[in-house]
């Protein structure tokens, strides 16, 4: 199947053809003749799987066709990177048409965002905490809004936006076109959406999480301490082009992103106590090449889209399976390859055990070859993870020291095919 062969209008076949793309991957082929119907949608689909572009071409060709000057279209998002994506995707697709688009979210002025909600631009993409800052006041009319689609549902629902989105809800139409996105659907999302989704098409709704095919997988068991020297050794050999790193906390993002910056590594972070402009440059150098690996937090690695990434490292093992997924699912999109690579120290086994019954695979286990493993005492005398626990108390007369907390968290290069295919 190509994509001449839905229904869509001439100005979007040319954005098509402009950008490239001649075969749907398979959540296209389901969800568009679904959506140009006017079908609510109830879809999991997995990271990389094109779904951006499964919900955006669909209602740009119904936003054409209707009066302007109105906000007719809601896109609901997690993160700030996820809903500037989208944005950005929107204006290419639309570049032959005269719709409009803008991104709400925090860490910005709202200036301009209150500029395009009194336009009346046709679509909003937003973060569901700055969209209800704005609805406080009476410029952010969503009273004629026809499409409402909510993205990476499940990671919305981790972040705790459940509450905002139901606040949201309330007050908008509800004869509209409905589309629910998600890379999982744990049960409180199948509940919101059977309360709203008008007889939706489900797609993929049984399918169990499972990494992108053309994806393998390197296991390297490695004392906690060592884990930077492991990284530092792999990204001098065996591990090339771009590398996007995971790390469970934003202070152990900052410690290993100096300790690759030291060591002569082009290095930048992103996570959630960045500033805006500082995220919106550190993915947009890592995208361009200036920075060779981008060290991310899982908060905020949604919306983190890089063509042809070769290789993911978890440096800290997610706490559940799906985090994994996740994780993994930024390389080998559509359908191409990549390499996911995870430092297992022991005290993680547990946790790396359960995202393999999760699999239902062993995942081989690797050495690097002249490595030293032996653990090394810190410069300060503590060990890593007792400095990734913050500043050591001191003990007074009348109290022993603290003892440490587990400080564990739950939830906080391959060349491209000829054939592009949608991977957002």
């Amino acid at each position: 199947m190509t994509f001449s062969e839905f229904p869509l209008s001439k100005e979007l076949h040319a954005s098509i053809r402009r950008m490239g793309f001649e075969q749907p991957t398979p959540i296209q082929q389901a969800a568009i003749p679904a959506a140009l119907e006017g079908r609510d949608l109830l879809a999991s689909a997995e990271t990389g799987s094109g779904k951006t572009a499964a919900f955006l071409l669909p209602i740009i060709h119904h936003l054409m066709a209707k009066p302007r000057g109105v906000t007719r279209c809601l896109v609901l998002a997690p993160t700030r990177e996820l809903a500037a994506q989208i944005a950005e995707h929107f204006k290419e697709l639309a570049a032959g048409t005269s719709l409009t688009c803008a991104a709400v979210y925090g860490g910005v002025g709202m200036g301009s965002q209150e500029r395009a909600f009194r336009k009346g631009v046709d679509m909003i993409v937003a973060c569901p905490g700055r969209l209800l800052d704005h609805m406080r006041g009476p410029f952010a009319d969503l009273s004629s809004l026809q499409h409402l689609v909510l993205d990476e549902a499940d990671r919305m629902l981790d972040m705790g936006f459940l509450p905002d989105i139901k606040r949201v809800l309330e007050v908008i139409p509800k004869n509209r076109q409905t589309l629910f996105f998600s890379a999982t659907l744990p049960s409180p999302i199948v509940e919101l959406a059977s309360k709203l989704l008008r007889n939706p098409v489900k797609i993929d709704i049984d399918r169990k999480p499972s990494p992108v095919a053309g994806l393998s997988h390197a296991v390297y068991p490695v004392p906690s301490d060592r884990k930077q020297g492991l990284l530092l050794e792999l990204l001098g050999g065996r591990i090339s082009g771009s590398v996007l790193v995971f790390t469970r906390t934003k202070h152990r993002a900052n410690r290993l992103a100096d300790f690759l910056d030291k060591n002569g590594v082009r290095c930048e972070r992103i996570h959630g106590n960045r500033s805006q402009s500082q995220r919106t440059a550190a993915l947009a150098g890592f995208k361009s090449g200036n920075y060779k690996v981008l060290v991310a937090t899982d908060i905020a690695a949604r919306g983190i889209d890089v063509e042809a990434l070769g290789s993911v490292v978890n440096f800290d093992v997610p706490h559940q399976p799906d985090d994994y997924i996740h994780r993994v699912g930024r390389t080998a999109r559509a359908q191409l390859t990549g390499d996911a690579y995870t430092l297992v120290a022991p005290e993680e086994e547990r946790d790396f055990g359960a995202i393999e019954r999760a699999l239902g695979k062993r995942l081989p286990r690797h050495r690097a070859e002249g490595f030293d493993y032996t653990s090394k005492p810190a410069a300060s005398g503590r060990t890593e993870r007792e400095q990734d626990r913050g500043p050591r108390r001191q003990p007074s007369a009348d109290r022993q020291p603290a003892r440490g907390s587990n400080s564990r968290i739950s939830r906080g290069s391959a060349a491209p095919s000829r054939r592009r295919t949608w991977s957002r």
